[in-house]
């Protein structure tokens, strides 16, 4: 019986031959097919990372910059126009804020008086130096007849016609009147080295009077604030009615056709980098229907780490390495930028093709220098100071 057991076992145990024989060729089929598919991935990977891929660095790690104007006084007053509010488009020159300007009118207004009394003035020099001069050729003339009566008395002194006391008295006159022209030239003189070399226009006491009126108009000028730039106004902070100080901040322009876009990448990613190469940039805002053209202009000096406002202490016992990023300035098309605005702060998806290489390293050259131009009603204020100056100027020659 148990005989019977152990056979029957054992042909239970033994593998079928056949099964076996079936199923072998299909795994190994399955396993082809499968190591097929994964060798088509690996060389179609490959083949992509030789054409395309270890030509391109992308990050999306990546936010528009741009800059941030500060519309700020240059002195005190009390606020009673505002122009301008949040998301309003402005244009540079376009008056944002008006101040309170009652003393600023006073002040011109005195200035104004005393430039008038300051050419009345100087007109008076010049009438009193013709005066001086006149006043020498009477001393002369008196200087001349004093001289000729004492000649004539020591020509009488020896008849005894003459007495000594009055050839004394003749001196003493011919002493006087010569005195007398002397102190004529020198007020002559002195009335010279104030108007001489000069006009009554371009005198240095009206030129102090016509600066005078000149910062007091100015300052008047400043009674407005203009928008610096044109762009979009932001963080308006002012009221009607407030009362700022100078240097005040109230409200930010933002110029939204001059905008760039700084990519964080990895240290390892910027070996291929150069200044020039073109960047492919897609914005979360549009989607990656639109696409922006830029180039790399530049290379931040530190990584963000480094200016941040807590920089991390590496100087730890506990010490783990942390790939950081570096800024990279990407340059935007302003024609893209009318056709697809963007904002400050906004999420960007860079990708930079690195085919081209013949531009200088990042860390060997820098951005260009660009020149931030701001309006300045400085020129406009300037010209009507002197035609301000020229009439007033002119109804007081008369």
């Amino acid at each position: 019986m148990s005989t019977s057991t152990q056979t029957s076992n054992a042909s239970q145990i033994q593998p079928n031959p056949q099964a076996a024989g079936s199923g072998s060729p299909k795994r190994k089929k399955i396993l082809m097919s499968i190591g097929a598919v994964f060798s088509v991935a690996a060389i179609g990977w490959g083949a992509y990372w030789a054409v395309f891929s270890r030509f391109s660095e992308e990050t999306d790690n990546a936010y528009v910059q741009g800059n941030v104007v500060q519309v700020t006084p240059q002195l005190a007053g009390t606020v009673t126009k505002i122009f301008a509010d949040d998301t309003n488009l402005v244009k540079a020159g376009q008056p944002l804020v008006a101040l309170d300007t009652a003393d600023a009118d006073v002040a011109v207004a005195q200035a104004e008086a005393q430039l008038a009394q300051t050419v009345r003035e100087v007109r008076t020099l010049y009438a009193s130096q013709a005066q001086s001069g006149a006043n020498v050729s009477v001393r002369q003339a008196e200087l001349a007849r004093a001289r000729d009566d004492l000649a004539r008395r020591k020509a009488l002194a020896g008849t005894g016609a003459i007495s000594g006391e009055e050839i004394r008295h003749a001196e003493s006159a011919v002493t006087a009147a010569q005195a007398a022209l002397e102190a004529a030239r020198e007020q002559l003189a002195s009335g010279k080295a104030l108007t001489e070399g000069t006009s009554i226009e371009k005198h240095p006491n009206v030129q102090r009077a016509a600066a005078r009126l000149q910062e007091v108009l100015l300052a008047q000028s400043r009674s407005t604030l203009y928008a610096p730039v044109s762009g979009e106004v932001a963080k308006r902070n002012v009221q009607v009615g407030q009362r700022i100080d100078p240097g005040a901040p109230l409200m930010a322009i933002v110029p939204l056709d001059q905008l760039w876009v700084d990519a964080n990448f990895k240290e390892s990613q910027l070996r291929e980098m150069r200044i020039g190469q073109p960047v492919t940039l897609t914005s979360d805002v549009y989607g990656s229907n639109v696409k922006y053209e830029g180039k790399i202009v530049g290379l931040a000096a530190g990584t963000g780490s480094a200016f941040a406002l807590l920089p991390a202490q590496n100087a730890t016992g506990n010490w783990i390495k942390v790939v950081q990023r570096v800024p990279v300035r990407i340059s935007l098309d302003p024609k893209q930028l009318a056709e697809h605005p963007l904002r400050i702060g906004l999420s960007m998806r860079a990708e930079v093709d690195l085919h081209n290489q013949d531009g200088k390293p990042l860390g060997e050259a820098t951005a260009p220098a660009v020149a931030l131009t701001a309006y300045g009603a400085a020129d406009f204020v300037d010209a009507r100071t002197r035609q301000r100056i020229d009439t007033i100027v002119a109804a007081n020659l008369k």
